[in-house]
């Protein structure tokens, strides 16, 4: 299973280090600062730039995991890859890869709906019909830009990851320094943020960190894989620590909690106004949008190309569904499918809170299969993955207990939906578990 067949224009040693730290801060800047920093502010208070600590350390630990495996076995199939060298091509595997990708999808359409709620705010819009439509429309201009030819995507991403990285940053620091090094959110006489919203919004912060595992699938593509996948992963977890606290301390410093509540979907251009006037706040709009355009863009890629390296291990089902072309065309059309479907019907909240169901279990799953398979054979700690594992079982009850207060009915969704796929996938492989094509000499 080692062997993936080509799905795109790369080739061997295409992608250098530097391009694949630009894929996976992509897709974690535009979903983790501007979709997650009023959400998580919500659960948090006051020690909001804390959960991004938080969450900066047990995606660490997390890390650890697919540095591993990734530096082990570097493959285009990923996350994929790493599950079956774990479980076999069994239904445990393909469910688990299934999660993540639709995890993905997730991600997608909370960072289309994330796009249209900053661009309409200079025409001061909140929520209306115009979201979910413009929503769509950013999913689909990632459809025709994919389908125009993946090696563009490439050096879009490069582009756009130091665009992104050095807007945001400039946007703390001047927050910042224009606030007096002053921090605003101070708790209002009343308000009660304990450690469950706390814990609870590490799930969020979790969320916004996740984009790291899309570079698991340039293993066959990077220079130097056995060592550059894990660097990568590394380094893009590194730069988006130092972007996310420099954003949330700009963002704290520049509006008390109750407004940064107020504007949740939108906080960044709400914290850039009162220090940096009205110029500041349309060039912040302008970042919002550019930045969480290209995430969309770069998160429909990452999607389709794992859904196709499912379907090339035969651990999904595939229909063309009378489209021509190759396999990877066809799950772009499933991709933005998904993605447009979610961001019509659900809110921003939702949408997060399902990738953080799916995201978490995922997660669970592989640090369970490593520890428990492979450890010994790629020379991982046991302790590790244990911490790395049981930080994830800590938020997942603590979000769900959250969630099951505040809104009970997307916790059944959640559980709905993570059973349907193990079950669907149990069905369609006929095992849970299958023999691997190596000894599994971990336990």
């Amino acid at each position: 299973m080692d062997h993936m067949h080509e799905t795109n224009e790369y080739k061997s040693g295409s992608i250098t280090l530097g391009g694949a730290v630009a894929m996976g801060t992509g897709v974690m800047i535009g979903a983790g600062i501007f979709a997650l920093t009023g959400q998580i502010a919500e659960l948090a208070g006051p020690l909001f730039p804390l959960a991004f600590v938080a969450g900066a350390i047990i995606t660490s630990f997390s890390a650890y995991s697919y540095v591993k495996m990734s530096n082990a076995w570097p493959s285009a199939g990923g996350i994929a890859m790493i599950l079956q060298k774990c479980y076999g091509a069994g239904a445990i595997a393909a469910g688990a890869a299934l999660l993540m990708a639709f995890s993905m999808v997730i991600a997608e359409s909370l960072v289309a709906r994330t796009f249209a709620t900053y661009l309409l705010r200079p025409f001061d819009m909140e929520g209306g019909p115009l979201v979910p439509v413009l929503a769509v429309a950013v999913i689909l201009f990632a459809f025709l830009i994919n389908i125009a030819g993946n090696r563009s995507i490439g050096l879009f991403s490069i582009v756009m990851a130091v665009i992104k990285i050095g807007g945001i940053a400039l946007f703390g620091g001047a927050a910042i320094w224009g606030s007096g090094l002053g921090f605003a959110t101070e708790p209002s006489a009343g308000d009660s943020y304990g450690l469950t919203g706390f814990v609870a919004s590490v799930a969020l912060a979790i969320l916004a960190f996740k984009g790291f595992t899309t570079i698991t699938n340039s293993g066959s593509e990077i220079t130097e894989p056995h060592k550059n996948v894990g660097r990568a992963i590394t380094i893009s977890i590194a730069l988006c620590v130092i972007v996310y606290l420099m954003v949330a301390y700009g963002v704290g410093a520049s509006l008390p909690i109750e407004k940064i509540v107020a504007a949740r979907d939108y906080s960044l251009a709400e914290a850039a106004e009162p220090t940096l006037g009205q110029v500041g706040f349309l060039l912040t709009i302008l970042l919002a949008v550019v930045a969480t355009a290209s995430a969309v863009l770069a998160s429909v890629f990452a999607v389709s190309r794992m859904l196709t390296m499912l379907t090339d291990m035969k651990m999904i089902p595939h229909s063309h569904f009378g489209m021509s072309g190759p396999i990877q065309r066809h799950t772009l059309v499933y991709t933005v499918v998904i993605a447009s479907t979610l961001a019509v019907l659900f809110d921003l909240s939702r949408i997060a809170s399902l990738g953080a169901f799916f995201y978490l279990v995922m997660d669970m799953a592989v640090h369970w299969g490593v520890w428990r398979f492979r450890r010994k054979e790629i020379g991982a700690a046991g302790l590790v993955l244990l911490t790395a594992f049981s930080f994830d079982a800590i938020v997942l009850v603590v979000f769900t207990v959250m969630k099951l207060q505040y809104d009970p009915t997307i916790v059944v969704y959640a559980v709905a939906a993570i059973a349907a796929v193990f079950v669907f996938e149990r069905f369609y492989l006929s095992r849970w578990r299958a023999p691997t094509d190596e000894g599994m000499s971990g336990h």
